[in-house]
């Protein structure tokens, strides 16, 4: 018996010819002719999570680990909604997401049918294209347009810098194949694949650019998130040129490194001290220092390069004054080229780059001795003491994902990273929705290496969903600073000062999360001391056996004095 559906279930089919590999799936009843073409597909790996939330942030940490597309198909109606923080997410940290939204077809829009909304254009700015596929396959020009459609969008998403593409797909009913239907052998739609190539730079522009560099002695280099990229590692290793990076720019020690800026910047003395770079040198995406913002801002460099291949750029520190369309790795060692014969200049740059490095000389003795009158005495644990106990324990090749709020403060304070590393947070939007479910994500692509959740108590709670289905990775640890609310708003300036603080900003909770570990079938640690901690981190840490939890609980007040005592060093 023929199935109406033939020509969506090549899509699958068209997907792995592309070279996509993964699919998450959520479970519904419109959404049929996608769900059997990727799961009847013998290439495409196919995860099922019922809340779509959780999945499309499970599709963006498969994607972010595999560097390639995910695709993610959903029912009709408010599921594709539930998608769009994770959309957003993708948009701004330039992940290749393929996001289906099943729909009823055109008609029925608006004439108050169940699961009816309005899905064109459902993400409106956050996706780099939105399509919608035809309704009838009838005429081969429409099979021919769903193919071209596909095409179109897997190299969209792929492309610099790469993102989340949406595909509305109206289908009419009936959309279950008969008893025994097996995929046929129709004519595949055509495939149509893109090469890209490098862009290089014009002879005239290079000696422009040469100029501008010979003429600066206060040069700053500033990289925002990104992978780990060797050839960037390899461009910074040796440039004598002061570098200031957060934790998830993952960019390795070298002779320009400065380690603790944000803890320095924050005071007002020192960003009056060293003044205002004559060339700003900017990479990467988001940056999370809010004391490097301020800096940047009070002291705007004379002149702002920002390296990147193609795509829209921000003007984070308002003092953007060119846009140099080249690779970073491809671009920064050009700046090795032109530095050297500027000997006029190199003591200026030499005591430039000193009095940078000099503020972690300052810094480093007070910083020590305070980290380790932490871990002594008898008192309660504090959750900077549980940060400094994790980071300590990480083993080469571990994956750690940070949640948002105080865990990614904590880590990029400190930054205390052990050699090959790799770290991650939702820095696109900065939401505390999805650390979980991106966290899975990773783990899955990746069975290989240890993946390392911290997250605080609200941002667990908030997306605990993302275990909630059959596929939990075993080479997951999750580490869960329990302040039983949002400490973060008793840490800043503002919310920690009024009287409704406790109940509509911090949000005061009683729960813990061992039924949640149980419920999902994780192994639950809770230490109750600072011995007791470390053995349980060190267990928590050791590749093998099933997927685990350890919490920590900590007394708010504890917490504001270790990280007030951190912020005063």
């Amino acid at each position: 018996m023929p199935y109406s559906f033939e020509p969506i279930l090549q899509i699958g089919e068209l997907c792995a010819q592309h070279g996509l590999a993964h699919a998450v799936l959520s479970p519904g009843s419109r959404n049929a002719p996608l769900t059997i073409a990727f799961v009847r597909h013998p290439r495409l790996h196919t995860y099922t999570v019922s809340d779509e939330r959780s999945a499309a942030f499970i599709g963006l940490g498969l994607a972010q680990a595999t560097r390639q597309a995910v695709i993610l198909a959903c029912t009709s109606g408010s599921a594709g909604l539930n998608y769009a923080p994770a959309v957003a997410e993708a948009y701004f940290q330039q992940v290749p997401l393929l996001v289906f939204t099943a729909d009823r077809p055109p008609e029925w829009v608006d004439q108050l049918d169940g699961q009816t909304i309005r899905q064109r254009g459902l993400f409106g700015p956050h996706v780099k294209a939105a399509y919608e596929l035809p309704t009838d396959y009838a005429h081969p020009d429409a099979r021919w347009q769903i193919g071209r459609i596909i095409s179109e969008a897997i190299n969209l998403a792929r492309a610099y810098p790469p993102g989340p593409v949406h595909i509305n797909a109206p289908f009419r009913e009936p959309f279950y194949p008969p008893p025994g239907y097996e995929i046929g052998s129709a004519p595949l739609p055509k495939l149509i694949r893109e090469t890209t190539g490098k862009t290089s730079l014009a002879a005239s522009n290079v000696a422009l650019l040469a100029k501008v560099i010979a003429q600066s002695a206060k040069i700053l280099l500033v990289g925002g998130q990104s992978r780990i990229d060797p050839a960037i590692c390899q461009s910074l290793a040796a440039l004598p040129v002061p570098l200031v990076a957060d934790t998830i720019a993952n960019l390795p020690p070298c002779i320009g490194k400065v380690k603790h800026s944000d803890l320095t910047l924050a005071r007002p003395e020192v960003r009056e001290q060293l003044g205002q770079p004559d060339l700003l040198i900017t990479f990467g995406l988001s940056v999370l220092s809010k004391a490097l913002k301020t800096y940047l801002r009070q002291q705007p460099p004379r002149v702002h390069w920002h390296l990147q291949a193609a795509g829209p750029v921000a003007d984070t520190f308002q003092s953007l004054t060119d846009v140099i369309r080249v690779a970073p790795g491809d671009f920064l060692p050009l700046v090795s080229e032109w530095l050297a014969p500027s000997d006029l200049l190199a003591p200026a740059r030499a005591a430039w780059l000193d009095q940078w490095q000099g503020l972690d000389r300052q810094l480093a003795p007070s910083l020590q001795t305070y980290l380790a009158q932490l871990g002594t005495g008898d008192g309660p644990l504090s959750e900077l003491e549980v940060v400094v106990a994790l980071l300590a324990h990480l083993a080469p090749a571990t994956q750690l994902h940070l949640a948002n709020s105080m865990p990614v403060r904590y880590v990029n304070a400190l930054d205390a990273i052990n050699p090959g590393v790799e770290v991650f947070a939702n820095r696109g939007t900065s939401g505390i929705d999805g650390s979980v479910s991106t966290a899975v994500g990773h783990a899955l692509a990746d069975p290989d290496k240890l993946h390392v959740l911290l997250t605080g108590d609200l941002a667990f709670f908030y997306d605990r969903n993302g275990l909630w289905h059959n596929h939990l990775p075993a080479n997951l640890r999750i580490l869960v600073l329990n302040n039983h609310g949002g400490g973060i708003f008793r840490l800043i300036d503002g919310p920690k000062s009024l009287a409704e603080s406790a109940e509509y900003f911090v949000t005061t909770q009683s729960l813990t999360a061992e039924a949640s570990a149980k419920d999902m079938g994780l192994r639950y640690l809770r230490p109750q001391d600072r011995a007791e901690l470390h053995a349980q981190l060190a267990h928590l840490l050791t590749p093998g056996g099933p997927a685990m939890l350890l919490e920590v609980e900590t007394d708010h007040t504890v917490n504001e004095r270790a990280w007030n005592g951190l912020k005063r060093i």
